[in-house]
């Protein structure tokens, strides 16, 4: 069993940065693969970004790539989610998903993560 948790969520100006972080509890982290994903507003929530168990093998979705830099530090079971040049389109939700058995052609898939956070909430305002 892991229990995320996700801060550094706040309101920001276009242009701007945050950095997320995803506290993890429970024996498997430092085994599991790490994704972030996003649900905006009226819309399903979708992909942001995924590191493996030891972090030398990242994903992110085309929209955030380039801007984006995602993250973790197995000594303090933690990751976390650089965001820079925040646009107004990437306000909502963000959600941290941990999971020891995702291939690679299913980590853009929410329903392949078994454990999430509760999420936070990211505005950038123009």
């Amino acid at each position: 069993q892991v229990h995320l948790v996700e801060s550094g969520g706040g309101l920001v100006q276009a242009g701007e940065s945050l950095r997320l972080s995803c506290a993890a509890s429970g024996p498997t982290f430092g085994t599991s693969g790490m994704a972030w994903f996003r649900q905006l507003p009226g819309k399903e929530r979708e992909f942001v970004a995924a590191v493996n168990y030891n972090g030398e093998n990242t994903w992110y979705a085309d929209s955030v790539k380039g801007r984006f830099t995602i993250s973790r530090d197995n000594a303090k079971n933690t990751g976390y989610l650089q965001m820079n040049t925040l646009k107004p389109e990437d306000t909502g939700v963000y959600y941290c998903a941990v999971d020891d058995n995702v291939p690679p052609r299913l980590i853009r898939r929410s329903s392949a993560w078994d454990y999430w956070g509760q999420g936070t909430q990211v505005t950038v305002s123009t």
